[in-house]
């Protein structure tokens, strides 16, 4: 339980420097941009949020949640990141001799399903998103009553960091816990091994928001358990404490909902063409 717990506490640790370059944006351009995103991020789109998703960790999943639910980016930008966020897989496969083909096939194939669904997510969610209210960081911080104005930039942007990642630890040692006690071999035993359907199965268990979930589907990887078409499902679905964030952070709901159901569809689609 104690190796349990310090996990959690390190995976959310992991976040903060994100969390808190997301909200010093966020805050920045409240008071500097009156509300605007800038020129920037609406730039990058979909391709700068695949680029940057591929980066081995998950801080960048949480600061894209932030900044869509502030509307600085776009919902496909949005998914990009979340299919393209390689969490702790990159780095598993580092650590097996010669996997340098495999890291290139995954980042590879990641960056360019994250692109080209991102694409297609910017021109289909938004006839969806279309007539809803679109909240600024302004917005955000009336409803949360956080006493922002007139605090300057640092204070509200460390008060909104402290609180989700009070939030996001919380998360991660029930999620902990409850995976320490199912255990990992009799996870492994419902994959279906060999059959298509895998990549569905992968893809449910790649939104578990801890590296627990990218480590195990890995390993069973490594171990031919499932096929690398069902270990790049759970691994695009696999968006790390990104999806927390925006459930916490964005309203409404239908929206993060609707969003979890792309993510999940694209990344089954790319399952099953590998697969």
């Amino acid at each position: 339980m104690l190796e349990t717990a310090i996990d959690a506490l390190l995976d959310a640790l992991k976040t903060l420097p994100f969390l808190l370059g997301a909200y010093l944006l966020m805050e920045f351009l409240e008071h500097r941009q009156a509300g605007k995103g800038p020129r920037l991020l609406q730039q990058l789109g979909p391709l700068g949020g695949a680029v940057l998703g591929c980066v081995p960790q998950c801080g960048f999943s949480v600061a894209a949640a932030n900044l869509y639910a502030a509307r600085y980016i776009t919902p496909g930008t949005l998914l990009a990141v979340f299919l393209a966020t390689s969490d702790e897989a990159v780095l598993i496969l580092l650590s097996q001799p010669g996997a340098l083909g495999e890291i290139a096939k995954l980042l590879g194939v990641k960056l360019l399903s994250a692109a080209a669904f991102g694409f297609l997510a910017d021109g289909l969610l938004r006839c969806f998103f279309r007539g809803e209210a679109r909240p600024d960081a302004h917005a955000l911080c009336e409803e949360a009553h956080c006493g922002c104005e007139g605090q300057g930039i640092l204070r509200p942007a460390l008060r909104h960091t402290l609180r989700i990642f009070l939030f996001l630890l919380t998360v991660n040692l029930l999620l902990g816990f409850g995976l320490e006690a199912l255990g990992e071999e009799a996870l492994s035993r419902v994959m279906l091994s060999g059959s298509a359907l895998q990549p569905f199965l992968t893809a449910l268990i790649g939104f578990i928001p801890n590296c627990a979930a990218s480590v195990l589907l890995t390993e069973l990887y490594l171990g031919g358990a499932i096929s690398f078409g069902a270990a790049a499902a759970g691994l695009c679905t696999g968006a790390g404490l990104g999806l927390l964030v925006l459930f916490r952070v964005n309203k409404p709901q239908r929206q993060n909902f609707l969003l979890a159901g792309a993510l999940y569809g694209a990344a089954v689609t790319v399952g099953l063409i590998l697969h």
